[in-house]
């Protein structure tokens, strides 16, 4: 079975659709009440009406396609596979940045067909970067061409982590930044996983890893980061997949393997 339109026709309406969930963040900022999923793992009801303006949307488009969404109640989203077309949605990636009224959230859209990424569009409300990614078809901010950064070396990088909700000084991530954390020009932790993935696609960082993601968290960004020329794998170094839970993200290939040996340690 093949793809029903034109790719970006696709690109068309998740961009649309993204910037219009923004709207609706920008509106709900600093009127919200919060609760927790789990310890420090915050939603809000911003979270719930940017995923509902964004299903409105896509089905209103796409009445075929499943959706996947972070604000779903567990066993309703619909499932991947052969000739399955599915949207995977965070309405708010970053919440407790949002929460706070620090500008780094963001709205994240990927498209899956046949078990592939196929459109990718990150739309930061606040900024308004939207970083978009069609397979095959390069990477954009705001329309322009992007690409990863050529840096080789792990001394000269600038490099994102993102920690799970209750990290420990335990946790596999925080010995893995306490590896790299002597070893690096500098690293940060901006609380948005889609944004650390969009901004190594553009450069702005040289890598960024996470070891406790979902599938919304990184179906766009890893697509913008492949699209601009970078490297995505697992957190061990094998072939990358959305239900791994980890990746680690690098603008060359030679970053990847340098940044793969520090992580393995």
């Amino acid at each position: 079975m093949k793809m029903e339109l034109d790719i970006y026709d696709y690109l068309a309406v998740g961009e649309q659709t993204a910037r219009e969930a923004g709207k609706i963040l920008l509106d709900y900022l600093g009127k919200i009440h919060v609760r927790e999923k789990g310890r420090a793992d915050l939603v809000t009801e911003a979270d719930f009406a940017s995923q509902e303006k964004v299903k409105e949307m896509l089905l209103a488009a796409f009445p075929a396609h499943g959706i996947l969404g972070e604000e779903d109640i567990p066993g309703t989203s619909a499932k991947g596979g052969p000739d399955v077309y599915r949207w995977i949605v965070d309405p708010l990636d970053g919440t407790t940045n949002y929460v706070h009224s620090f500008p780094n959230f963001a709205v994240s859209l990927a498209l899956e067909f046949d078990s592939e990424m196929q459109v990718g569009i990150i739309y930061a409300p606040m900024t308004q970067e939207c970083f978009t990614a069609v397979r095959g078809g390069g990477a954009f901010l705001n329309g322009k061409p992007i690409r990863t950064s050529g840096e080789t070396g792990v001394e000269k990088s600038l490099v994102a982590v993102g920690f799970p909700p209750g990290a420990s000084s335990v946790s596999p991530d925080v010995r893995a930044f306490m590896n790299v954390l002597p070893c690096v020009h500098a690293i940060r932790r901006t609380g948005s996983t889609a944004m650390n993935l969009a901004f190594t696609a553009c450069g702005r960082l040289d890598a960024s890893w996470n070891f406790g993601t979902k599938p919304w968290d990184v179906a766009a960004g890893t697509l913008l980061v492949r699209e601009a020329g970078g490297s995505v794998r697992n957190i061990y170094g094998g072939p990358f997949c959305v239900d791994d839970g980890h990746f680690l993200a690098a603008g060359t290939e030679c970053l990847q393997e340098n940044f793969q040996k520090l992580i393995r340690e």
